[in-house]
């Protein structure tokens, strides 16, 4: 038996890997079936070389959960090690066994050999009291007998030969009283599908029960008879979609996939990306647009990134832009740089790289819909404009490509790009200073009156109730020559009307003057400006709106946008007065009583109030009682 110390740069490295370099004990079985697969495909490699000749046999890796002597084990049946590899890559960590291995065997497809039999394999100490080792090499002849390693996590090792007669290496932990959680088999099997459920080996763990018909037989029904069996229960997919050409696949293999990456996710994806890049870095995945919800923060973390198939992280801030990770799927690639824990991203010129190629990828598909299937991407907008708006806001070069399918919803469901619906409107939404006026509607159902008034002048009005459509606003005016929005109950759609088009006013001035001396003596609400319009018969007799420059200054004040300087931005309306209303003919009347008319403006404030959710409490009391009495 041989004994001897760990090469290594201090006596304090087991408690350094225990504390500091995983942050995540759970790492440890990444890391020993990591190792297993990369010995499996190390063996395979080599037979495809012709430089292994025997017979590959069954290489499945296996985990094995023995409660009573409080062991887990992982087993494979790779190249296995002779006692002097056992003592350059386990004893001297320095080293490692892959890329050793790429240096010996240039041929190998680099993508293949997964992981450092080094610092991965000594995670395992993070949860044993002790590790035993047992190897047997794929080697024949001279110094190949199977050998034994154990450490009890300290510098000392012991090394002996031992009779294991298969090739392959078991990886033996003798689980600490601390860690027992790792001997509970739903533990070990919900760590397994998270790490470990797209390998490229299969990996064995406990049974599964399945029914198979028992062939000539039938219940008291009639019906074919089954019976129960165990069967081994292998974990992972060997092939995932993603690694296959996407000429080989149809809609239905990328919504299948999706079922299997999102069981738990109800509805189906709006349509997928294939990601499949060789130069000038790797990369791999599928990328699926889900229907977006409100609520942006619930849809993060939900894209799994991997390296040659093992899970690193579904946080992938930095890989991709912020704004992709709103989208779900699988990004694989051997290409970005990770700490030696594989827990955490390194910033590098690849990373910036892959999220570029990426951005560009989705917008490429986004306007290949656009333009050769624009019916599909209408019916789909609703679903993924707040995705798009996310990008174009937070990814420069991504906003320059969408101004080119970026749509705009009216209030009757049709949809305009952004030059589509400028020509719509130029005509009629023209203003003096010779800005076309956008007009839109944050909420239909409080803005039906203002709607209603603006489709009734011939107007059209936007829909832009998203909760990142205050913020495209303000893009899409920067970026914009000779483009206002204003929201449809501003004060601007009476200054679209040409003064030529204009209805004459049945008051005179001086008729103005004296209805406006009595509203404002009425209703006394010095947050009120009086204004008077000639507008139609039909129209309402008072309207309330809202100068749109004060009104987006106080919204970005209550947002924090840095305007609490000025002091709090005050509350400012406009009284906008219909010359030609009957009801306000009627308060110009010598014979209408002068109790009547104040009255008379009260109903009619407080009916512009209500049309604006303006009216409640108290007011809105003494409003029905008013009403009631003048039907009375």
């Amino acid at each position: 038996m041989q004994q001897g110390k760990i090469n290594v740069q201090t006596e304090n490295i087991f408690p350094i890997i225990k504390k500091f370099l995983y942050s995540d004990h759970e790492i440890f079985l990444r890391e020993l079936v990591s190792n297993a697969v990369d010995a499996t495909q190390k063996l395979k490699a080599l037979a495809s070389l012709g430089t292994f000749k025997g017979e590959l046999g069954d290489l499945t890796i296996r985990v094995k959960i023995d409660k009573e002597n409080k062991t887990l084990t992982v087993s494979d049946a790779g190249i296995g090690m002779t006692g002097e590899e056992v003592e350059k890559y386990i004893n001297q960590i320095a080293f490692s066994s892959a890329e050793e291995f790429l240096k010996k065997f240039k041929n190998v497809d680099a993508a293949n050999i997964i992981g450092h039999f080094g610092l991965g394999f000594y995670s395992s100490f993070m949860v044993s009291n002790r590790v035993d080792l047992f190897t047997k090499t794929y080697k024949k002849g001279g110094s190949t007998k199977p050998v034994k390693w154990s450490c009890d996590g300290t510098p000392e090792y012991t090394m002996e030969e031992t009779d294991k007669q298969s090739r392959g290496t078991d990886v033996v932990l003798h689980i600490n009283d601390d860690s027992l959680e790792f001997l509970e088999e739903e533990r070990i099997l919900s760590m397994l599908r998270k790490y470990c459920r797209f390998l490229p080996v299969p990996i064995e763990f406990g049974t599964e029960s399945y029914s198979e018909k028992v062939e000539g037989e039938k219940d008291e029904e009639g019906n074919d008879k089954y019976e129960t069996k165990e069967r081994p229960r292998i974990i992972n997919n060997t092939d995932p979609l993603w690694k296959k050409p996407p000429v080989d696949l149809k809609e239905e293999d990328y919504l299948s996939f999706y079922r299997e990456l999102y069981p738990m996710q109800f509805e189906d994806p709006l349509f997928n990306i294939h990601l499949n890049v060789d130069y000038p870095f790797n990369l791999t995945g599928i990328l699926y647009f889900p229907k977006v919800k409100h609520n942006l923060e619930v849809q993060r973390d939900k894209i799994q990134l991997y390296s040659n198939q093992v899970f690193i992280t579904d946080s992938v801030e930095g890989v991709v832009p912020d704004f992709l990770t709103l989208l779900h799927g699988v990004i694989d690639s051997p290409d970005i740089p990770l700490n030696v824990s594989r827990s955490y991203l390194q910033s590098d010129a690849n990373v910036k790289k892959i999220s570029g190629h990426i951005s560009r990828k989705v917008a490429d598909k986004l306007e290949e819909i656009f333009k050769n299937r624009r019916d599909e991407f209408e019916k789909k907008w609703d679903d993924i404009r707040i995705f798009i708006i996310y990008g174009m806001l937070t990814d420069e070069k991504f906003a320059e490509r969408a101004m080119k399918f970026l749509l705009l919803k009216n209030t009757n469901d049709k949809y305009f790009t952004i030059e589509e619906y400028k020509s719509h409107i130029t005509d009629l939404q023209t203003n003096k200073d010779k800005k076309v006026v956008h007009l839109y509607a944050n909420d239909t159902e409080a803005q039906h009156t203002y709607i209603a008034a603006a489709a009734e002048r011939g107007y059209d009005v936007l829909l832009l109730d998203g909760p990142l459509d205050s913020h495209l606003i303000n893009h899409l005016e920067q970026k914009l020559e000779g483009v206002q929005f204003a929201r449809v109950d501003a004060d601007v759609m009476e200054k679209l009307i040409n003064k030529e088009d204009q209805m004459p006013s049945k008051l005179s001035e001086d008729d103005q003057k004296a209805l406006k001396e009595l509203i404002e003596k009425t209703i006394d609400n010095k947050e009120f400006m009086v204004s008077f319009e000639s507008q139609s018969p039909d129209e309402v007799p008072m309207m309330i709106t809202r100068p749109e420059f004060m009104r987006r200054m106080k919204e970005m004040q209550q947002l924090g946008g840095g305007m609490h300087t000025f002091g709090a931005f005050p509350d400012s309306y406009n009284l906008v007065v219909n010359t030609n209303h009957p009801q306000i003919d009627l308060l110009t009347k010598k014979e209408t009583a002068e109790e009547h008319k104040q009255k008379l403006v009260s109903q009619l404030f407080d009916l512009a109030l209500l049309a604006q959710n303006m009216l409640k409490g108290e007011k809105l009391t003494t409003f029905v009682k008013r009403s009631v009495e003048m039907i009375g």
